[in-house]
């Protein structure tokens, strides 16, 4: 890339500004200004991201094409600065002119792409990709609105819409030359060719273009570029005759717009009603038709060979299983287009196609109804019925062993689609996200499909890119780092592991302490900004920031300070630090229980937040629309990590990665990739209790849990629940009596009572550990010492080498 100095990046600013918008500095708004910027970047980012295709395509490399329903990018005005080397010369410039650069980055909307870890980790995955010269791209959808906007009004969620993009959109380009049409419903027909195959041809369908918007992925100072391609649902042009009848047809061709506009209008629809499980289903076909005749229409142009050849130069990684519908759509153009006969169109498509797992949770394997596959997608259902045809007769007459579980291994069982399955029987390569999960799988969940394809299960423990969230993130630490160890760690971020002789230097120490006191002011007044709350910048910065989900258990967070609370009144005098429970989350919208949550969260905020007893010795604040600009703000400033859900239910996590990266401590169960984090820092640098998964499934599978036994013999149990009861913390008794009867009734589904003790335990340790200043310290540079590991380089390095096999085009 071009190096700027200073003085230039201001003379750019300064001539774009009375090119573009015929303006004087002084006279420019923060979003004018913005745009200026993201000009300039765009203009040092083209010929890289040209000369990046066409290197591609002249190398005839093998590229992987990542498709998702989520790319969770956030603002990327940093990032690219970032990562094209012109970062600082930005801020300085704008500095020199008179404008916060703070204030003009935040003029970037969030992308509306994804909603929590799933999207993050599609987001840091390109990253690195792009910065360790690897040929990979993503596939998605260009969502119009966002999940939603979230308000707390009344301590209640309001959903709001995310309209994300209202503004233009400074990153994308529209490509309609390269629109690609999307087929639904119609009737397939059987012909025999004069060779005696059978042809099949979908006729009478309702047509979708798929317009591709390019975002460019900057690798780091690299010049590297590589696509972020989204699809844009619009409907074909109709021809009208002219005739009178026209006017009859208008507002038939309205709706008919509108409905088809829908498929990108916004993530994840309601599903609870048959319409809108529907247009998931179509958002899902819509995502990998438009992907797939991308990526072969491209093979075709680049590669000039018979697409037999299509595994030495293509995969394609399904992020979970929203995107398995790839698999029928591969074979559908194999045979029907390219006339493959089925054993052919098999042997590419499986030797393609890659799926990662990303849950252990049955509620989150998708199935979809029989029906409704058949009547949406003829062809694509007469596709998945051949293929459990061949599998299950496979089943039955090669391993007489599972016979008896083919209901369980089906592909179309009890009139479901179960889309796992699909990815499984498809794939050449199923991958857990941290190892816990991956062994669960294989020893549990999936066990029968691991009995039979041992070799396509491995484990690729998730990654964040470090510079995004330390560098980028957290330019004090960062700073810090540098001075200390050097530069390379950008690069190499392992080389994080140099810190470890500087946790027992007292003067680095004490350079650590005032960064994350300074990261804590920075926050601290963001709150207050935002909410009204005062915090002590000196207290413990307790965070728990994630989707809301009672597997997550912020429920047991907020019990936790409940329990605080009470004690507290009745001894206000308590020798206690003082503690800031930070929360960020969304819910999904027909969610109840999570709402109610975020409504208890809430309820006691108000309560304990006024309550002049307690010395301000706690205090709750929720954070409203939680997103990736505000876990920027948030991470930083983090002491403790809450990674606390029920243990085998979260597959990694990464929210846990990026606090370790900043130096925060995790409590956390022995879950996901925590236990990862556990064996890289030592027992002695993270805070692990609860039940283990082991203890979970054994509960699950052979019972012996009795949540009401720990009601009746705990008095702290019983005083909350019941205050929950009894409407202590609500407006009225009956406010918060579904988490009550949940907790009771339901016997406590994950587990919040029985790990409620050792987590009151574990928290008393964190609190003695804080009281010695130098010992936290010391365990804070720990933690970001070993954070290196869990770089998404490592992670992506692992699938180029292991999975993809993919080459870095240096």
């Amino acid at each position: 890339m071009l190096e700027l100095t200073v003085d230039e990046f201001k003379e750019r600013i300064i001539s774009k500004l009375q090119t573009n918008k015929s303006k004087e500095v002084a006279g420019a708004t923060n979003k004018e200004i913005y745009y200026v910027i993201a000009s300039i970047v765009n203009e040092e980012i083209l010929p890289h991201w040209q000369s990046t295709k066409k290197r591609y395509n002249e190398k005839s490399c093998k590229q992987v094409y990542y498709l998702s329903m989520e790319f969770l990018v956030g603002s990327l005005i940093e990032s690219n600065l970032l990562n094209c080397g012109m970062l600082e010369q930005s801020n300085e410039a704008l500095k020199q002119l008179g404008f916060d650069p703070d204030n003009i980055y935040a003029q970037e909307h969030d992308a509306g792409l994804g909603n929590g870890g799933l999207g993050r980790l599609a987001a840091c995955f390109l990253d690195s990709l792009a910065s360790l010269k690897y040929p990979g791209h993503g596939f998605g959808i260009r969502y119009r609105y966002g999940l939603f906007e979230q308000r707390i009004i009344h301590g209640n969620q309001v959903e709001l819409p995310d309209y994300w993009l209202k503004d233009q959109y400074a990153w994308e380009t529209r490509k309609e030359d390269e629109a690609i049409c999307i087929h639904y419903h119609g009737n397939v027909h059987m012909f025999q060719r004069n060779d005696g195959n059978i042809e099949f041809k979908h006729e009478n369908t309702d047509k979708v273009m798929a317009i591709p918007y390019d975002i460019p992925i900057v690798g780091y100072k690299n010049e590297v570029i590589n696509t972020l391609r989204l699809w844009s649902a619009e409907s074909v042009g109709l021809d009208r005759d002219g005739s009178s009848e026209e006017g009859m047809h208008y507002y038939h061709d309205l709706d008919h717009k509108h409905s088809i506009e829908q498929i990108s209008g916004y993530l994840y629809p309601d599903d609870s009603k048959y319409e809108g499980k529907e247009l998931r289903l179509k958002q899902q076909y819509f995502l990998v038709s438009s992907s797939i005749q991308n990526i072969i229409k491209d093979f075709k142009k680049n590669h000039q060979k018979s697409l037999k050849y299509l595994p030495e130069k293509v995969v394609i990684q399904v992020n979970d299983t929203h995107p398995t519908l790839a698999i029928p759509e591969l074979m559908r153009i194999l045979m029907d287009e390219e006339h493959f006969s089925w054993d052919s169109a098999w042997e590419v498509t499986t030797k393609v196609i890659a799926y990662t797992n990303h849950t252990t949770l049955s509620e989150a394997l998708e199935t979809w109804p029989k029906g409704m596959m058949e009547h949406l997608l003829p062809r694509i259902y007469m596709i998945i019925d051949e293929i459990n045809e061949r599998f299950c007769k496979g089943l039955w007459f090669d391993h007489q062993e599972l016979r008896e579980k083919i209901p369980e291994l089906a592909i179309i069982a009890d009139e479901q689609i179960h889309m796992a399955r699909l990815a499984i029987v498809g794939s050449f390569s199923v991958n857990g996200v941290a190892q816990i999960h991956t062994d669960i799988l294989k020893e549990k969940e999936m066990k029968n499909f691991y009995d039979l394809f041992p070799e396509r299960f491995n484990n690729k423990t998730n990654g964040i890119t470090h510079r995004r969230w330390l560098l980028q993130a957290n330019p004090k630490l960062s700073g810090l780092i540098t001075e200390s160890i050097g530069p390379q760690w950008i690069q190499r971020p392992k080389q994080l592991i140099s810190l470890l002789k500087y946790s027992k230097d007292a003067s680095f120490l004490e350079k650590f302490y005032q960064v994350k006191h300074e990261n804590k002011q920075i926050l601290a007044n963001l709150i207050h900004e935002r909410t009204g709350i005062l915090v002590d910048d000196q207290s413990i910065f307790d965070v728990q920031i994630k989707r809301l989900h009672e597997y997550k258990r912020q429920l047991l967070n907020i019990f936790h300070i409940i329990y605080l609370y009470n004690e507290l009144k009745e001894n206000p005098n308590l020798d206690m630090i003082p503690r800031t429970f930070i929360f960020g989350a969304k819910a999904a919208p027909s969610y109840h229980l999570a709402k109610e949550v975020i409504k208890l969260i809430n309820k006691v905020a108000s309560i304990v937040n006024h309550d002049a007893a307690i010395q301000g010795k706690l205090k709750v604040v929720f954070l409203e629309n939680y997103n990736v600009s505000l876990a920027e703000k948030i991470i930083p400033a983090a002491d403790v990590s809450e990674q606390i859900s029920t243990a085998s239910k979260e597959a990694s996590g990464t929210g846990n990665m990026k606090m370790m990266m900043n130096g925060a401590l995790t409590i956390g169960t022995l879950d996901g990739a925590n236990v990862e984090i556990k064996e890289a820092v030592g027992n002695e640098n993270i805070f692990i209790f609860g039940l283990k998964a082991d203890e979970v499934l054994n509960f699950h599978q052979h019972g012996g849990y009795n949540a009401t036994d720990i009601y009746n013999t705990d008095d702290r149990i019983s005083r909350i629940l019941d205050q929950l009861n009894q409407g202590e913390f609500g407006s009225h008794e009956i406010e918060f009596k579904d988490i009550y009867y949940n907790i009771l009734s339901q016997n406590d589904p994950y587990f919040v009572l029985k790990d409620f003790e050792p987590y009151l335990e574990t928290h008393e340790l964190v609190e003695q550990t804080y009281r010695d200043k130098l010992s936290w310290l010391h365990k804070s540079v720990t933690n970001v010492a070993h954070s290196g590991k869990f770089s998404s380089d490592r992670t992506i390095q692992d699938y180029a080498t292991e999975i993809w096999k993919l080459k870095k085009q240096v």
